[in-house]
Parts: structure tokens; sequence; C-alpha cells
């Protein structure tokens, strides 16, 4: 089977669609569904149910999806290899971030890269840690800058570079805002706007209540820190934010407890063969450890 009809039917599964995997690929439609008929006849069996508008895989093509997946990193890891032989930093960069990490983070060594192998072609994708996180552990990106996860994947490669410290803030109106000390409970009885439930960020939250005892009414969510920011601005309920993004639009609340602190840093999977591009970026990334990503 070829590796061409392998990635289309890759696409297909994972937008559970022709069209939007043509789009994907940029391929015509007729071209996907061609390749389709061609992996299909190769493997003896029908890969996909098409019933009306809805595409689903069958029996067989749930079998062979983790395969091709193992099927392509293999090829690509092949490919990775050879070309790091010549020992030249070149060809595609595939990595992912968060939007916070690439706004306020980043931006400072992908200059320094970008100067440094202006022959790399950047393939940069702003992406939820979560997502980010299944990227990498499918080998569709090489490197993922994000929110590090309570309890990494064994098969990943997690390395800590930054510690954000997050504040419970308020908006300049809300009912807590200029109070003096104040318990954690407090908080339990006001919304909150957080991240969506299944963030590392939100679960950092979520657990630091509950170890007290304590629950959190979540009335809002986003996974834009900048649009948290804008939502506790207004009046919509408390959250917490990092402290770089906290400015006079809110206010810092005089929580008695100790601050809430999350790791954030770089993942590769284990098993994966980097390429040349990917192992000067990591080089990068490892001088910006901070002293206290270090001593965490």
């Amino acid at each position: 089977m070829d590796t061409q009809s392998l990635q289309a039917f890759l696409a297909v599964a994972d937008n559970s669609s022709f069209s939007l995997a043509a789009e994907q690929l940029y391929l015509t439609q007729p071209a996907v569904s061609k390749r389709i008929a061609t992996l299909e006849t190769q493997v003896g069996a029908r890969l996909f149910d098409r019933i009306g508008r809805q595409v689903s895989l069958t029996e067989a093509g749930q079998l062979l999806l983790p395969r091709a997946r193992e099927i392509l990193v293999m090829v690509d890891d092949s490919r990775r290899a050879l070309a790091n032989l010549t020992g030249d930093v070149g060809g595609s960069l595939t990595m992912a971030t968060s939007h916070h990490i690439g706004l306020h983070r980043l931006p400072p060594i992908l200059k320094a890269y970008t100067q440094a192998h202006p022959e790399v072609r950047m393939d940069m994708r702003f992406l939820d840690s979560e997502q980010a996180y299944q990227g990498v552990l499918d080998g569709e990106l090489e490197i993922a800058v994000v929110t590090l996860a309570p309890v990494p994947d064994p098969q990943l490669t997690v390395v800590p570079i930054w510690i954000d410290r997050l504040r419970f803030v308020c908006g300049n109106e809300h009912p807590l805002a200029g109070r003096a000390a104040l318990p954690l409970s407090t908080l339990s009885a006001y919304d909150a706007v957080l991240p969506g439930h299944l963030t590392f960020t939100r679960g950092i939250v979520v657990d630091t209540f509950a170890r007290d005892g304590l629950k959190v009414n979540v009335a809002l969510s986003t996974n834009y820190l900048e649009t948290l920011k804008m939502m506790v601005a207004i009046g919509l309920g408390w959250s917490v934010l990092p402290e770089s993004l906290i400015d006079e639009e809110v206010q810092i609340l005089p929580i008695e407890h100790s601050p809430i602190e999350r790791p954030l840093g770089y993942l590769v999977h284990k098993s994966r063969t980097l390429s040349n591009a990917a192992r000067s970026m990591l080089a990068m990334l490892d001088n910006a450890v901070t002293p206290q990503a270090r001593e965490g």
C-alpha cells in the first residue's frame, strides 16, 4: 500500500468527511475518493460507510487506523534519519504551541531560530495544549511547546522551561474588589470564568479547591486567556491569570492561599527520530530553561 493512499485514509478518518479531507490535502474530492478506493482494493475490505452525508469507519477501517498512523510515522522517521546524515539544518519543522505561549514566551526564541536557520520552513500551529499533546502522541507534530500536563504520558519526553504563576483576579467593579485578605472559600460563593473543563489549567485550579473540600462555580469558559481577562474586566466573574497578563483592567484578589503555578515547556515523542531542524530548536529551548523550572 502506498503512503499517499494512507494519508488520504487518515485525513478522511480524522475529518469524517471526504470534502474536508480533500481541502486538508489540497486535492480534489474525486482524487481522495480514488485513493481510498485503491486502498480498499489493496486491503480487500471496505474502510468507510457512507450513509447520506455521514462518513464513518467500518470495523476494518478502525483496525487499520492505528496501523496506518504507525506506518506513516515510520516512513517520516526514516526520511528524517537519512536527511540527518548530511548534518544540514533545513527542511520543515512541524511545531505547535498555545496562543498564550506563542504571544508571551516564544517570540525571542523564534526570532533567534529563524535568523540562525533561515533555510528551515516553519510549520507553526496554534493549538490548545491538550490538542498539541495528542498531536505529538499521534506523530503529527515534532515538537509542542505548551502547558504541561500534571501527569505526563510515559511515551513523551517532557521538559519544563518556564513556571507561570497564576493570580486570582476580578474586575474593578466586582463585589470582592478592594477587599482585604480573603480565604479561598470566599470564591466558591461567586461565579468564575475559567478555561474549558478539559484543559490542564482548569484542572489545576479545580484541584486546588478540591484539596480544601471546595467547589468552583464556573459560569463561562474559554480557552483564550486574553478573552478570559476581558470577561473578568467587564464583571462576568473572577478568574486566574498569569502575572504577565495583569494590568489596571483587573485587580489581584488577596487570597490567603499559596500561589497556583503551572509549568510550561516542550514535549517530544520518545520513539520519534527528530530532524536536525527539531534538534536545533530543542537546543535553543533548553538554553531558555529558567532556574525556577530547573528546580521544579
